[in-house]
């Protein structure tokens, strides 16, 4: 109870309603002091008038109009004489003299609080001005006991009177909290933990229904970051399923690919220009799928191994997968170009730099034949004292804005129907693992161009 937030703020409550009443007691006392001199001031009065009437009262009648008075003895001023109406003896002598006629309320305040902090009985002289202006001042003598005695009574009255309210305030807050805050609370946490328990069903996401404006934010966020979270784990659970499957179709595509790797063996012996022309494409490009099936190259399934690093000229590689791609697009107008200088030397893994130019190149080619119009495709390279960088462009119609907003991401950035977006997936994990960067420089109706950045150094750009 007390360390939960409905227990703490009932106890808070509590504490600041008792604070603010403290506030309110000492000026209260003050108060009651001053009223209470001024009540003995017109009682004294009231007592005055009878000897006013009669010049000769009788001394029991004295004594008893100055008992019920609760004063020693009363002195009133009137057309400027000074005259003692009724007196008897005082068992001490004046400790003090207040004057009421004009005292500041700080002044009310520190008198109040030292009377009823000292125990003493004293005798002090009390002035004021007489009501309905009979006469100019009245003074009297009196006791500070019984003042002091009323003071506690009525002190303790009004701390009973805050305690209750401030008992009854903090329970009403406390039952208000529990209603709009304290249980809206524990919902959301109770949404939480059944998310946890099953964060691949979408049926257990938060639906936002809280009516105070900041819980209802907080489950605003909550639901975002689930329904991510959710997409994020079924994203996750497809590719472990993909890498199952691949690895399963790749052991049986190698054994395919190794046997028509001997049949090309065969077809290298042949005197046919063409074929002498095209045969080590062909092996080259079974060798490379051979090597593929073998590491179980496949996104999902497990991460890309290292890079072997080599130096490497990158124009032969650049203009074999120019050449596969120009026979993929085969009567349709594209044109592919490479201005790479013939002599570059980079440091990198061929067979990984092919797959990743080979996934550019492709993509950029399947967007202009898709988009039905003539096109061009250029790759360039330079080097900088840092870097190498290779650039590839095209003239197609551009990415769309789904693909920009996932363009490396697996199964989210794909452009055509069908497809998985594994290209820009796995071209980007490639390059990472060489310690290099690609990104995207620019897209539009004018085209599509991509930079990969490769260091020359020890792995920093």
């Amino acid at each position: 109870m007390i360390n939960s937030l409905s227990g703490r703020l009932l106890i808070l409550t509590t504490i600041f309603v008792m604070l603010a009443e403290i506030m309110i007691f000492v000026p209260s006392i003050a108060r009651f002091r001053e009223d209470y001199m001024l009540d003995r001031l017109e009682r004294a009065q009231i007592a005055s008038l009878t000897l006013l009437a009669d010049d000769m009262i009788d001394p029991e009648l004295e004594a008893e109009l100055l008992s019920n008075a609760e004063v020693f003895n009363i002195v009133l001023r009137r057309d400027e004489v000074r005259q003692l109406v009724l007196s008897s003896p005082m068992p001490h002598a004046i400790a003090t003299t207040i004057d009421l006629r004009d005292n500041s309320a700080m002044t009310l305040i520190g008198d109040a609080m030292r009377r009823l902090l000292n125990p003493n009985n004293e005798v002090i002289r009390v002035i004021g001005a007489p009501v309905r202006e009979a006469g100019l001042l009245i003074e009297v003598t009196m006791d500070t006991a019984p003042m002091r005695t009323a003071m506690i009574d009525y002190g303790l009255r009004i701390l009973i009177l805050s305690a209750v309210i401030s008992v009854f305030t903090a329970l009403l807050l406390f039952v208000s909290l529990r209603i709009f805050l304290v249980k809206p609370i524990k919902r959301v946490v109770g949404h939480m933990q059944r998310y946890a328990a099953a964060p691949e069903d979408a049926r257990r996401i938060i639906i936002p229904s809280a009516g105070v404006t900041e819980l209802r934010e907080a489950e605003e966020a909550l639901k975002s970051l689930q329904t991510e979270l959710t997409s994020a784990l079924k994203q996750k659970e497809r590719l472990a399923q993909l890498g199952s499957a691949v690895s399963k179709i790749s052991h049986d595509l190698r054994n395919i690919l190794t046997s028509a790797q001997l049949f090309t063996d065969r077809i290298e012996m042949s005197e046919d220009p063409v074929v002498v022309r095209l045969a080590p494409k062909l092996v080259g490009s079974i060798t490379r799928a051979v090597h593929l099936c073998e590491s179980t190259l496949a996104f999902g399934k497990a991460e890309e191994p290292g890079p072997t690093l080599t130096l490497m000229r990158l124009a032969e590689v650049v203009d074999d997968v120019l050449y596969a791609e120009q026979l993929a697009a085969g009567d349709f107008d594209v044109s592919f170009t490479s201005t790479v200088p013939s002599a570059l030397q980079i440091r990198a893994d061929p067979e990984q730099m092919h797959r990743v130019l080979g996934n550019l190149v492709r993509n950029a080619r399947q967007s202009i034949t898709a988009s039905g119009r003539a096109g061009a495709i250029v790759v360039d390279a330079s080097q900088t004292p840092e870097a190498w960088c290779i650039s590839l462009s095209d003239t197609g119609p551009g990415l769309p804005k789904k693909a920009q907003d996932y363009l490396f991401s697996a199964f989210q950035g794909s452009v055509r129907k069908g497809g998985s977006g594994l290209g820009l997936a796995i071209s980007a994990e490639l390059v990472r693992g060489h310690g290099g960067d690609i990104k995207l420089l620019r897209t539009g109706d004018g085209g599509t161009e991509f930079l990969i950045t490769l260091p020359r150094g020890d792995g920093t750009i």
